[in-house]
C-alpha cells in the first residue's frame, strides 16, 4: 500500500498542463546563456508571446520598476533567469555584488510574480546551493545540510535564498513557483570575458588565444584533479520546458547531465577541438573550489529525460559559435 501511495504521489507531481501558445511568457535575463536558450526553445515549440526587455528598459534591481514592469505586461508564465553569474575568481572577489544583486532580483520578480497573479514560475537555481563536501552524486535532500563552498558563497547564499522564498510563497499563498538546479552550464550566447567567465567559457577562449598567439603553454589554477559535471544549456531549456508544463512540486528539482569529468580532461579535450599543440599547465597554488559535483538526476530519468548533446559534440557547437562571434 505504501509503495502504490508513494507511486501515485509521484505520478501527481508531474501532471501535464501545457502553457497555451499564446500565453504570455516572461523570460528574466534572456540575453544571458540560459535565458536565450529559453527563447529559443520557447520560439521552436511555437510560444508567440514571449516577454524580454534588455537591462537599459528595466533594472530588475530596482523595486518600484519591477512593479511596474508586471503591473503594465501582466505576464502570465516566468521564467527568472536573470542573474548576476561569473567563475571562481569573480565570485571570490566580489561576494557582495553576487550576494546583494542577485537577492534584489530575486525578490523583486518573485514578489511581483505574486502580487500580479502569475499563474506558475520557475526559479533557476545553480548546484553550487549544495555543500562543499555531501555525498555523491547530490541529492536535492542535501541542501543546507552542512557548509558551502566559501569563493562562492555569496552566490550560493542569494540562490538559495530565492528557493526558500519560492517555498513559503506556495506554502502560505498557494502559489505555483517551482526551482530547478542544473549543474555547470555553457554553449552558445556564454560569457567568455578573461575575468567573468565560468569553466568552459573561460578555459575555451585562453586556449584559443594561446594557439592564435603560438604560446608554447597555458596556465590553468588548481590542480587539474576536481571533477565536473557539465550540460549544454540547449538540453536544459528542453528541461525547463518540460518542468514549467508539467512540474508542481514543491521541492527542487536536479536537472544534470549525469556523469563528469576531470578538469585536466577537460582542458585535454578543448586543446584537441580548438588544435592547440601546447603545454597544459596547472597552478595548484591556485584554489580548485569543490573536489567533485556531480547532481543526481533519478527524479528526471523517471520521467524519461536525457540530455541529447554530448560533451565533445556541445563543446565543439559552442566552439564554432566563439569563433564566429569573438
Amino acid at each position: 500500500m505504501k509503495k502504490i501511495t508513494l507511486s501515485l504521489l509521484y505520478f501527481l507531481t508531474f501532471i501535464y498542463c501545457e502553457m497555451p501558445r499564446d500565453a504570455k511568457i516572461y523570460v528574466a535575463g534572456h540575453r544571458g546563456l540560459v535565458g536565450s536558450s529559453i527563447c529559443r526553445c520557447l520560439e521552436k515549440n511555437g510560444y508567440t508571446n514571449i516577454l524580454i526587455k534588455t537591462h537599459s528598459e528595466l533594472n530588475l534591481e530596482i523595486e518600484s520598476d519591477v512593479d511596474k514592469f508586471f503591473n503594465d505586461h501582466r505576464p502570465e508564465y516566468v521564467f527568472l533567469s536573470a542573474a548576476k553569474v561569473g567563475g571562481i575568481l569573480a565570485n571570490n572577489s566580489y561576494p557582495v555584488e553576487f550576494l546583494v544583486n542577485n537577492l534584489k532580483i530575486e525578490l523583486n520578480i518573485i514578489t511581483s510574480a505574486y502580487k500580479y497573479g502569475v499563474k506558475k514560475l520557475l526559479f533557476l537555481g545553480s548546484s553550487c546551493i549544495y555543500p562543499k563536501l555531501c555525498p555523491q552524486p547530490i541529492k536535492e535532500e542535501y541542501l543546507l545540510s552542512d557548509v558551502l563552498e566559501s569563493t562562492n558563497e555569496g552566490y550560493a547564499l542569494a540562490k538559495i535564498s530565492g528557493i526558500k522564498l519560492c517555498q513559503a510563497y506556495n506554502q502560505q499563498y498557494g502559489t505555483n513557483f517551482i526551482s530547478c538546479m542544473p549543474t555547470n552550464l555553457y554553449g552558445i550566447e556564454d560569457n567568455f570575458d578573461p575575468l567573468g567567465s565560468h569553466v568552459i567559457p573561460g578555459l575555451m577562449r585562453r586556449i584559443h588565444e594561446a594557439k592564435i598567439n603560438n604560446d608554447p603553454q597555458v596556465v590553468i589554477w588548481g590542480t587539474g584533479k576536481p571533477l565536473r559535471e557539465f550540460l549544454y544549456v540547449d538540453d536544459l531549456a528542453d528541461v525547463l520546458l518540460l518542468l514549467i508544463n508539467n512540474y508542481n512540486d514543491n521541492e527542487i528539482i536536479n536537472v544534470g547531465y549525469g556523469s563528469d569529468i576531470s578538469i585536466r580532461e577537460l582542458a585535454i579535450l578543448l586543446a584537441e577541438i580548438i588544435g592547440y599543440k601546447g603545454e597544459i599547465v596547472f597552478d595548484s597554488s591556485k584554489p580548485d573550489g569543490t573536489p567533485k559535483k556531480l547532481l543526481d538526476i533519478s527524479r528526471l530519468r523517471k520521467i524519461g529525460w536525457h540530455p541529447k548533446v554530448s560533451l565533445k559534440d556541445g563543446l565543439s557547437l559552442t566552439y564554432r559559435w566563439f569563433c564566429d562571434n569573438y
